[in-house]
């Protein structure tokens, strides 16, 4: 059952049992006006008999007048002073005090009687019927509100659980213990908190894998600096080393061409130690973001990936102007597209790769394309592909994996542009094979 009906469901029967107790009391209240109505009509025909056949040694007629309490009539004798009845103070305020009626007179047997209206027994019925309306209107009102309260109490009763639960998952717990719910919008509130919960513990476990990652490279980093190092522009300082010492020993004896080919090995040795030093700075950074630009640095990637003999054809397609990126969309991109060609030359098994940058209105389109065996068993989010979706989130883009129907795999990404940099119109592509 829904709140809706649960809520209709429960007013109804109280407003059900409120109608049956209110026609419960104006069934009494018409019977007791029903026998007050029919005893002050036997009532005044008694005094009209009296009046008429006096009874020997019975109450007088003004005794019986006296006793008789009769209802919107004013009877007296002729020995009675004159009845001048004052209006009720609350009709008479409102406005609504009636008339007054002058007496009649009517001879029955040897007496004489004065008989006037009398609307104060009217009226006063009139306000007793008023005030128990009133007083039922008010209990009726009272009750309402008291039933809706509890009702509304109890139906949303179910929001504290859902509230515990949700601070629950603000505390890092993994399970939000919901219970189950009988009201089908608190059950739908509770799958999608379960699915929310879902969807943290599923980005907590991505965001500790990246952490994982993370250290991974920085220590992966670290090893192949260290060898780098070690291995190579160390044999390097050590040949500038031993030559060095050879000439400050022997310069005062050594001929003027065996100088001259210790000053060639010294300059070889330092073009091989800048050479290899240039190589580790690219690995950490690419340097030519700032010098050549975004464009001309992807070329060279992908003109490095060509001189290593991997037997895949890349093409690069890129605009024939690309806007000012900024420095961090830029490295986004170039990280990606280096993470994306280093799988495809790893995993793919591809013949072709084409690398494609289009330009909207107001977004940056990155494609990375191959035609190899694809990902068999779906995109999973882990590794490199992590990476690159980590990358390309913090550069305020999107990232999509698709499967062609060509086969292979497409790696899309969508990134915004600055309200500076946007670029009117579509661009064309050039390509570079």
């Amino acid at each position: 059952m829904d709140l809706r009906r649960r809520l209709i469901a429960t007013l109804g029967l109280l407003l059900a049992g409120l109608l049956a107790m209110t026609a419960v009391i104006q069934l009494l209240s018409l019977r007791s006006d029903i026998d007050a109505e029919v005893a002050a009509s036997a009532r005044l025909v008694n005094v009209l008999l009296a009046a008429g056949a006096p009874a020997a040694g019975g109450p007088t007629l003004e005794q019986r007048l006296a006793a008789a309490r009769l209802r919107h009539l004013s009877i007296r004798t002729a020995g009675q002073p004159p009845l001048v009845p004052a209006p009720p103070p609350l009709p008479a305020w409102l406005g609504l005090a009636p008339p007054v009626r002058a007496e009649q007179e009517i001879r029955i047997g040897g007496q004489v009687l004065y008989i006037a209206p009398n609307p104060r027994s009217e009226i006063g019925e009139r306000l007793a019927d008023t005030v128990q309306i009133w007083s039922t209107l008010l209990f009726f009102s009272c009750a309402t509100l008291l039933a809706a309260w509890w009702c509304a109490d109890r139906a949303l009763a179910p929001v504290r659980e859902l509230e515990a639960s949700l601070q629950r998952l603000a505390r890092g717990e993994p399970d939000p213990a919901l219970p189950a719910f009988a009201l089908r919008e608190f059950g739908r509130v509770a799958r999608a908190i379960a699915h929310l919960a879902g969807a943290l513990a599923a980005a907590r476990e991505a965001q500790r894998a990246l952490e994982r990652q993370l250290i991974a490279v920085q220590e992966d980093e670290r090893r192949m600096l260290a060898r780098e190092l070690h291995d190579e522009m160390g044999q390097t300082l050590t040949a500038l080393s031993v030559t060095a010492t050879h000439l400050a020993r022997n310069a005062a004896h050594l001929p003027p061409a065996a100088v001259a080919e210790c000053a060639g090995d010294l300059r070889r040795d330092l073009r091989t130690c800048g050479a290899q030093l240039r190589a580790m700075l690219e690995t950490l950074r690419p340097h030519g973001l700032h010098a050549s630009g975004l464009a001309q640095t992807l070329r060279e990637l992908v003109q490095g990936w060509h001189g290593r003999h991997t037997e895949i054809a890349f093409a690069l397609d890129l605009p024939p102007q690309l806007p000012d990126t900024g420095d961090a969309l830029a490295l986004a991109i170039y990280r990606m597209v280096q993470e994306a060609v280093t799988n495809v030359v790893r995993h793919s098994g591809a013949r072709h790769c084409t690398i494609r940058m289009t330009l909207g209105p107001a977004h940056l389109a990155l494609e990375v394309a191959d035609d190899g065996c694809g990902l068999p068993h779906g995109p999973r989010w882990h590794g490199g592909m992590l990476g690159m979706q980590e990358r390309v989130a913090m550069a305020g883009g999107a990232l999509q994996v698709l499967a062609p129907p060509s086969g292979g795999l497409c790696l899309r990404a969508l990134f915004p542009l600055p309200a500076a940099t946007a670029h009117p119109c579509a661009t064309t592509a050039g390509a570079l094979s």
